[in-house]
This record gives C-alpha cells, sequence and structure tokens, in this order.
C-alpha cells in the first residue's frame, strides 16, 4: 500500500492541478456546447448576404495588353466598381476595362457600392471607415489593407470590410461571429491568429489534463476499499 504521507502529495497535486486548469477545462466544455449547436454559415453571417451576389454584365472590354502595353502582366482579374469594369493586375493596380484608366484605391462611395452588391437591402448603412492597419486581435486581422469599414443599421453591430486596392468584398462581421471568435480562441488557446493547434500553451495545458486525470484514479486506486480487500487476499 502507498504511505500515507506519499497519498496525501498525490492528493494536494490533484487538488491544485484541478484548481488550476478547472477554468480552461470549463471554458473548453462551454465553447465545444456552443459550436456543436451553431451554425457555421450563419455565423459567417451567410443571412446577411446576397447569396449569389449581384454582378452586371460588361461589354466591349478592351485587351489588357492593349491598356497597358509597357506592363508585365503575372496576374489579372475582372473587378466591377460602381457598375464600372475593371481589371485588377498583378494584386497592385485597378485599370479601367474600356477606355484604361488606372486607380490605386476606389473611393469611399465605390466601397458603399460594392457592399450594396453583397449585403442584403434590408440594411441601411450609417456610416464607413477606412483603416490603415488592425490590432492582431480585431475582427479584420487577417485581410488586406488599406481597407473600409461598413457599417449598418442592426442590432447585432454588423459591419463589412472591402479591400480598397483591389475593390473586393471581404467579409461581414457582426456580433454572433464575434462570440464565436472569441470562444475560438478560448479554445484553441492561440491568443495571436486563433488557429495554431500546435502551440505551446494549448500543449502545456493538454499534459497538465492529463496527469490531473491520471492522479484521479491513481487517488481512487490508492484510497478504494475494494482495491484493499483484493490486495488482502495475495498478501
Amino acid at each position: 500500500m502507498v504511505k500515507r504521507k506519499t497519498a496525501m502529495k498525490i492528493r494536494k497535486a490533484h487538488r491544485y492541478l484541478g484548481i488550476f486548469i478547472g477554468i480552461q477545462f470549463l471554458m473548453w466544455t462551454i465553447s465545444g456546447m456552443y459550436f456543436s449547436w451553431t451554425d457555421i454559415d450563419e455565423i459567417h453571417g451567410d443571412h446577411f448576404k446576397k447569396l449569389p451576389p449581384e454582378t452586371s454584365n460588361f461589354e466591349n472590354l478592351a485587351g489588357i495588353s492593349t491598356l497597358i502595353p509597357e506592363m508585365k502582366i503575372h496576374s489579372i482579374s475582372l473587378k466591377e466598381v460602381s457598375g464600372m469594369p475593371y481589371y485588377f493586375v498583378n494584386n497592385e493596380k485597378l485599370v479601367h476595362a474600356q477606355d484604361g484608366k488606372v486607380i490605386d484605391e476606389i473611393s469611399e462611395e465605390d466601397a458603399k457600392n460594392i457592399a450594396q452588391r453583397y449585403v442584403k437591402d434590408d440594411f441601411k448603412i450609417i456610416s464607413v471607415e477606412k483603416i490603415n492597419k488592425v490590432g492582431d486581435h480585431h475582427e479584420y486581422r487577417s485581410g488586406s489593407f488599406p481597407a473600409y469599414v461598413i457599417n449598418y443599421a442592426q442590432p447585432k453591430n454588423l459591419k463589412a470590410y472591402v479591400g480598397a486596392t483591389d475593390a473586393s468584398f471581404k467579409t461581414v462581421r457582426y456580433r454572433d461571429w464575434r462570440w464565436f471568435d472569441f470562444l475560438w480562441m478560448t479554445h484553441t488557446m492561440d491568443y495571436e491568429g486563433r488557429d495554431d493547434f500546435n502551440n505551446l500553451i494549448l500543449r502545456i495545458f493538454s499534459l497538465m489534463g492529463l496527469i490531473t486525470v491520471l492522479s484521479g484514479f491513481l487517488l481512487w486506486y490508492i484510497s478504494s476499499p475494494s482495491i484493499r480487500k483484493f490486495q488482502k487476499k495475495f498478501k
């Protein structure tokens, strides 16, 4: 049998480990329940969007080599900016696909028009702001810059993000997504990028959780009357 002093040490270690990691175990459980009961498409804000978005048909588009013959092209895509066709060239320039006019960034009004093609007409725009950078925990932390933030009159604080240089609709964010993001952070314990499952904090807490469970089994083993009776039979 394990000595009483040793048993007390195991019990004490188990108790303090349980207190230390108990909050994280609770967050894992709460976040796991939340994830299992939510619709991921709704979290992404699909119910705010026009699916598919509004699009226009264009005619008489000029070839990009005709519009900017001096530029070497390695990537190109067609964008719609306030009803006009633009080529987005080499991930850096917007070139009007009919007259060759080059713009570095779209305007605030252009951003609103792009957002209106994607977001349902039920929601009224109340303000627009331009951002050039954000912190590590911002809801737009993985997007390109500069960008426009379109704010809507909606109880769940709906926002849409549009790239200023590429004229692309990026995403929508609202209250439920923010709760999801917070709980996902506590679940993965990646307090910077959210998605790194190999981070050191998660590894440490996972190991400590395993030790806590194993110490609980050990406590049961050394304090169980049934185990003691079984051991006495073979003495």
